[in-house]
């Protein structure tokens, strides 16, 4: 790694961010929504903490409520009960300005559809949280592209970008605001298998060299596998969490949470 980017390793793990506080934190979350005459409990007093500088994936098929608990943590939505957390201020009851300011500053997004602006070149595209008002102190874009191995496409709009590529761009303008989280919703979800694996291998060295705090939604267990910690939810509900560590493989990995949403894992995994 060149000097110039070990010095932004070194700004991202540590400016805009409250070290001595959890990054995230939520107590007894639940939301509900109107279909018809019908009420569909998305989550139900769900509780989770994220440590500093923690890699977490939460995990569950369609329908578990795992979408819906990312556009709470994001401020995209808000809880019919209890509190979201995030570097020690209360999002769940801030004012719609105040929270698109927080969210702009300490929230970093990346979506499965990439969601680049297709008439801006990719670095304006990286540039665009700071045009909008990102705080002081927002990393460089040029650098951010080169982190993300892009520096040779800044010129190049969305539609001459691959996938991977368009989304290690959605990766680098998350980061430009250096934010105490950053949020994948289903980041490979429009890839091919090898080019999400490239990602997940990109989001895990962004962990790892910066220790950004990093936070991805998936129902496949190839993702969930780069994580240091698993949450399972099913029906809005958390059912288990585990460490990944002792996982050989995503075939491990696999297994351990059929097990679990199957109801038959081993005493100690539920929490």
């Amino acid at each position: 790694m060149s000097m110039d980017l070990e010095v932004m390793d070194r700004e991202l793990s540590t400016n805009n961010v409250n070290v001595t506080l959890p990054p995230l934190e939520m107590h007894g979350l639940s939301k509900r929504f109107r279909q018809g005459t019908t009420t569909v409990v998305a989550l139900e007093h769900l509780s989770m903490t994220v440590e500093p500088g923690e890699f977490v994936a939460i995990m569950g098929n369609s329908g578990s409520g795992k979408s819906t608990l990312l556009n709470l943590i994001a401020g995209l939505t808000r809880p019919d009960e209890g509190t979201v957390w995030i570097d020690g201020e209360e999002i769940s009851a801030m004012r719609d300005p105040r929270l698109t300011r927080f969210r702009r500053s300490k929230v970093g997004l990346v979506f499965q559809a990439f969601n680049l602006i297709p008439t801006l070149s990719a670095i304006d595209n990286v540039r665009l949280p700071v045009l909008a008002g990102a705080p002081q102190g927002a990393l460089a874009a040029e650098d951010l592209l080169r982190l993300v191995g892009l520096q040779h496409r800044s010129a190049h709009r969305p539609d001459a970008l691959s996938g991977g590529e368009q989304q290690r761009v959605a990766i680098a303008r998350a980061l430009i605001s250096q934010p105490a989280i950053l949020l994948a919703d289903e980041p490979t979800g429009s890839l091919d298998s090898v080019t999400g694996q490239s990602i997940c291998r990109l989001l895990k060295e962004l962990h790892r060299d910066t220790r950004r705090t990093v936070v991805v939604v998936t129902h496949e267990p190839e993702v969930a596998r780069w994580a240091d910690r698993v949450v399972v939810l099913r029906d809005g509900r958390k059912l288990a969490e585990f460490p990944t560590d002792a996982l050989q493989d995503a075939g491990a990995l696999a297994s351990r949470y059929r097990d679990i949403v199957s109801g038959v894992s081993q005493k100690g995994d539920a929490t």
